[in-house]
This record gives C-alpha cells, structure tokens and sequence, in this order.
C-alpha cells in the first residue's frame, strides 16, 4: 500500500496540545486548513525537541542566508484547544525539520512509527517508499507561536519536584534524591507533630 503524506502547505493552524489531566495526558499535533483536520499523537519529549530545534534552525537560517529572525512571541496567538473531535492518522515515529529557501518556510515533517525498514532519505521526499507522512510548511512567525504554544502545554503538566525535577504526584512523591525517605516534622520532643 502506498504512503500517505498529508501536505499543508498554508495551514490555518499548527499546534501541539494534549487531551487527558496533568500526569495522564496524551500528546497531539494537529495540522488545520479549511475544513480539513490531521492529527498525529506524539511524546510530551518530541513536542520539547520539537520546539527547541525550530528555534535553532531559525537562528541557523539567519546565519547562514541573513533571513530575518522574528522576534521571539511573548503573546501566543492561538490559545484554542484542539479541533474535536482528535482522532490520530498515527503515532509519530521521526521526525524532520529543514529550511525551504523558496517558500522561505520551515518545513516539519513527522512520520509514522513503523517496524519496516526504510530509507532516510524518504525524509521530506515526495517518494511512495517509507511510512505515512504530514509535512506542514510554516512561515519563521509561524514557527514561533508554534514554538511558544508547545512550550507553554508542555509547562501546563505536573509542577517538578524542586530536589530532582521529576513530576510531583497530586498524592504524594518519593524523591530519589532523598532515597525515598520523607522527613517527618517534630516538636520539641521526640513525637511527631499532628
């Protein structure tokens, strides 16, 4: 069966957002053009690489071809929750990030995971060799908000433990940092405090 690659080249929208509560949340990007939605499901740390390598490859764009770096976004646009109802093409696998000088776009494209082998070069290429595929064409203003959201859903999860930045549990945490023994609070005497 052929791949399919769901192409945006002017999408009205491209965010990451979650469905579930903090500790039990499912991670989705979600590509919009008119009425046509596509959803993949993907890792809270994919999101985070994600967001962190388009920065890098805007200030990389700008080094190498002088392109102008939007500035970074302190108001995020797009505050709106997913398009509902989420249904996901696939879970994303890899992931591929590069620069179309023409478009003057950064190019994200997320393919499905799949036990196949296949050629890497199959990474931003229009071939009928490799997994499913969604390539989303941002422009660099785009590409912020898009960075800017992400980190923002990112930090909407569990608060980390100060001591090893790990999630703190709404019902407690054992911290590996204190070899899991929790410190009991004591009065002037020996008996713990109520």
């Amino acid at each position: 069966m052929a791949r399919a690659i769901h192409v945006f080249r002017t999408p009205d929208r491209f965010v990451a957002g979650t469905v579930g509560e903090p500790g039990n949340r499912t991670f989705y990007l979600q590509a919009v053009h008119d009425a046509r939605v596509v959803s993949v499901m993907l890792e809270k740390q994919q999101v985070a690489v994600l967001a962190d390598r388009i920065g890098a490859l805007l200030a990389e764009v700008n080094r190498r071809f002088g392109t102008p770096l939007p500035p970074e976004a302190d108001e995020i646009d797009d505050l709106d929750p997913l398009v509902v109802p989420v249904e996901s093409e696939f879970r994303v696998g890899t992931m591929g990030l590069g620069w179309d000088a023409e478009a003057n776009s950064v190019v994200v494209e997320l393919l499905a995971v799949t036990d196949a082998e296949f050629d890497a070069s199959v990474v931003l290429e229009d071939t009928d060799d490799g997994p499913d595929a969604v390539r989303v064409f941002l422009s660099p203003e785009s590409a912020r908000q898009f960075a800017a959201r992400s980190a923002r859903v990112i930090a909407a999860g569990r608060p980390p433990c100060p001591l090893c930045a790990e999630p703190l549990e709404a019902d407690g945490h054992i911290c590996v940092r204190t070899n899991g023994y929790r410190r009991a609070a004591f009065g002037s005497g020996d008996e713990p405090l109520d």
